[in-house]
């Protein structure tokens, strides 16, 4: 089993969401379920509500497996391991370049990362890039359009 690596917010959010999909979203289908048996006739297979339940069905359970697995091996990173070295839980403050602009992201697992809310994973190439970096190094990120270089200018 490998460890997946989350904050202790993304932790806690994966967990209320198994939560909620265990004690909401199933009994909710289930019923789904049931009054398409109750209403859909003979014919199960024409159903189109029957068969949108089963299909909502087999996607939460997915969900729950993969969410069950992800809390398993999960290894909770609840602050950055070394003071002023890039890590997951680190809010990093990087300039691209040749670019006046300074981008502000936290790096974080890769099964929490949200890039509209500057979370990048770990695994992401400017997350791979800055670990273990720190203030004031310049780095190369290799991304698929080709690589370029980063000043970290701060790291939280």
């Amino acid at each position: 089993m490998t460890n997946t690596m989350l904050t202790r917010e993304g932790y806690d959010k994966l967990v209320a969401e198994l939560d909620y999909l265990r004690n909401v979203k199933r009994a909710e289908v289930s019923e789904r379920l049931r009054n398409a048996i109750d209403g859909g006739g003979d014919d199960l297979l024409e159903n189109a509500e029957y068969e949108a339940a089963k299909n909502e069905q087999s996607f939460i359970e997915g969900r729950i497996s993969d969410l069950e697995y992800l809390i398993a091996v999960a290894k909770i990173v609840d602050s950055p391991e070394k003071i002023g070295v890039a890590d997951i839980g680190s809010k990093i403050k990087i300039q691209e370049e040749g670019s006046d602009e300074i981008e502000t992201y936290t790096i974080v697992g890769a099964p929490e990362a949200d890039p509209k809310e500057n979370k990048i994973s770990n695994e992401s190439p400017i997350g791979k890039a800055v670990l273990g970096h720190h203030k004031g190094d310049i780095v190369q990120v290799s991304a698929p359009v080709g690589s370029y270089n980063v000043k970290i200018i701060d790291i939280e």
